[in-house]
Formats: C-alpha cells, structure tokens, sequence
C-alpha cells in the first residue's frame, strides 16, 4: 500500500500541543526521550509548559555518549533545572552502551562509559551510573535496545507513553516509521502513536510533521532555550542539513568530528586517545571527497561495482570483513528468494535511503562503514548471540553458494 503525505488544517505547532496535551491527559506515566538536540528541546519546551498548566508531571530520558560537547552537557543541565518543578524523574543514563564507530574497520564498535579504561569526560553525580539500576540492562546493549525495553520498564506494567521527537522529512525511514499501516497504532486518526514492544507502553512523535524551517522559527518566535552548539556550528559553516547532535561516530554523525578540534582541543585530545580513528575522521569526514563514501561514491575503473566490493572485502581485516560478508550474503539470498537472481550492478536511486538493491548500494555500504549494515535494512545482531550467528552464517554462506570463505 502506498503512503503521500496529507496537510492537516492547523500549523505544525497546534498540532504538537494537541498532540501532546493529549498525551499527558490520557497517560498517568509520560517520558521525554531527550538528546540535547534543536528536536527533543523543542518537544521538551512544549511538554514543560503544558504540563505546567495541566498540573501534570513527567520524567525525561537523556543517554550521555560520553564524548559530547560541553555545550550539550551544560545545555541539558540548564533545561532539568528549568523544568525541575514538573519533571518527576531526570533519568540521565551513563552506562556502558554499544554504538557504530564508522571512523575505522579495526574496531567498527565502541562502547560508552566502558570500564577499564580513561573516559574522555566523567559524568554529572546525579548520572545513573549503577549497572543494576534498570532490571532490564546488559552491559553492551545498543541504544535501541536500551530505548526498547525501557519504555516497557518505566511502564511499570500500565499504559505509558515515550515521547520522541523524530521527525519523518529527516529521511524515508524516519517517514517509514510514522507512515508505515503495519505498525499498531493507539487510533487510526493517531498515526504519531506506535505501539512499544513489551505490551504495555506507547511511542509517540508529536513533532513528526515539523521541517527544519518550523524548528528554527519556533526558536526565533518563542526565544527560548537551544542548544548554542548550533551557533557554533552554523558560524563554522556547517549546512543546516549536516548539524548532528547524538553519538559523535556514526556514519552521519562524523562529519561534525573536526569541531571537537576546534572547539575544545582537551576534549579533542581525549577522544583520540579513547576511540580508534578518531584523528583520521577529523580530517577526512566532513571533506567533500570519497573517502568514506558518504557525500561522493567513486570505484576505479577497471572496476565494476561488484567486483569493487569484493575488492574492498579482501582488503578488510578478516573479523569485520567476515561481518559485511555474513549480512550481504543474507541480503542477497533474499532477494534471490523474491525472484532476483543476480542483484544489477547500479540502479536508479540505489543509493539513497530507500532499499534500492544494487552492488554501488553495498559498496557505499563498506566505504561507509556502516557495520551494521543499516542501508541494507539490518539492525545490530545482539552480542550475546553473535559468536552463534557467525557458525550458523559460515554454513548458510556454503549451502548457498554465496560470498563463501576462501579455504
């Protein structure tokens, strides 16, 4: 079934303050999914304000990454003391997290607030920093997964409500996941609610529908409180569409690298000793060249972008090598399974966000280092089942004759 797009008769902003007075008028427990960024402060402003003429409270989620900016850090502070008469619960989480390192294929995993070794910064003491805090934590759990299981959690088994503030013109899945008549919605005329796994909590998008313009003049109009990153940022020359506030080394995220350098070189110095590829990625991600394959995707021209993929997975070392060959081989089974024989090697529009099968697609996929595979339509393989994955992958891989290891 096709999806469009359908303007409502009200702007962006009654939208979300219906949206969100209804949500914190039919749900005895609301949580705020915040990250510092320009969207959470904005759904975090409008919750404050209206649940202050409810007379309602609700607590605030924010994951610290360790490696952020200290405008970030200060910025969060500055809004749990603005709304401290209305938050009931400030659940700032620094606990070991895994997330993607797109910056180097030696280690494409890094892991937040890991023990035994030097963090690039130490946590606020009001952080949550106690491994058995939540029932539900493992230590190397992704985010998602951490998001997943503590809306179910902070459920306390009723109907509750996790407030994110996505935003569906970000890109086609951000638009998928709002958009999408397979998920389960609180009501037909609520496509901003999605139903949360575990069985009793709701996700819901109050901003989904606002563009980047409605953002800004929402700031400009209101005056209230952003994050001054964005100054900084805007002032260093930094388009409006590359301005990322979360993990620092994701594939989108590592573009924004080089302003550690130039911000705060202490903070700067510790990154590069904590996570590999560091010092690389301040240098060449936010360039316009190929050299991650992100803005530019070029391959020799002896090459054809197959064989150019296997080129790039032989040069690999042999661990992240055998990931990307596992999850490829999956990728093209399947599609063998729904009668495509032999992916082409390029397509129109192959390279976007849309699942547009092509052999350029999975090279963009490895000079991106996007080890999970993201563009592929993967979510990360739980670390507690992948040593099992990978036997069961080296099988399938020989039963289907597909990327099979070299003897």
């Amino acid at each position: 079934m096709s999806v469009c797009k359908i303007p409502l008769p009200q702007s962006v902003v009654e939208a979300a303050i219906e949206r969100i007075s209804w949500t914190l008028g039919n749900y005895e427990r609301v949580c705020v999914s915040f990250s510092g960024g320009k969207d959470s402060t904005v759904m975090l402003h409008l919750t404050g304000q209206l649940a202050r003429k409810a007379g309602k409270k609700f607590s605030v989620l924010f994951i610290d990454w360790e490696a952020q900016f200290s405008s970030t850090i200060e910025h969060c502070e500055k809004l749990r003391r603005q709304y401290s008469d209305v938050i009931d619960q400030f659940y700032w989480v620094a606990l070991p997290l895994l997330t993607t390192n797109s910056l180097t294929q030696f280690n494409p995993e890094w892991q937040c607030w890991e023990k035994g070794v030097e963090w690039v910064r130490q946590p606020p003491e009001h952080a949550i920093t106690d491994h058995a805090f939540f029932s539900f934590y493992q230590p190397g759990m992704t985010f998602e997964a951490f998001v997943r299981d503590f809306a179910e959690w902070f459920s306390q088994q009723r109907p509750a409500a996790v407030m994110i503030g996505i935003r569906a013109d970000e890109s086609y899945n951000r638009f998928l996941a709002i958009a999408s008549h397979r998920k389960q919605r609180f009501a037909d005329d609520k496509p901003w609610t999605s139903f949360a796994p575990g069985g009793h909590a709701w996700f819901i998008y109050p901003i989904y529908d606002w563009k980047t313009a409605d953002i800004w003049t929402w700031f400009a109009k209101t005056q209230l409180a952003y994050n001054p990153l964005y100054n900084l940022m805007y002032q260093a020359g930094v388009p409006l569409r590359y301005m990322r506030i979360c993990e620092p080394f994701g594939p989108e995220q590592r573009q924004g690298l080089w302003l550690y350098h130039v911000l705060e070189p202490e903070r700067w110095a510790a990154m590069c000793q904590r996570v590999g590829g560091v010092q690389c990625g301040g240098i060449y991600a936010g360039q316009d060249n190929q050299f991650y394959g992100h803005r530019k995707l070029e391959k020799p021209g002896h090459h054809s972008w197959q064989s150019y993929a296997l080129f790039l997975l032989d040069s690999m070392p042999q661990p992240t090598a055998e990931h990307y060959r596992n999850k490829i081989a999956v990728y093209l089974r399947w599609y063998q399974k729904h009668g495509m024989e032999a992916i082409p090697d390029t397509q129109p529009g192959d390279t976007g966000s849309k699942d547009v099968p092509s052999w350029r697609r999975i090279c963009r996929v490895l000079l991106s280092n996007d080890y999970w595979c993201r563009m592929l339509s993967f979510s990360p393989t739980k670390p507690k089942h992948y040593q099992r994955y990978n036997q069961r992958m080296a099988s399938k891989r020989q039963e289907w004759g597909i990327l099979c290891s070299k003897k």
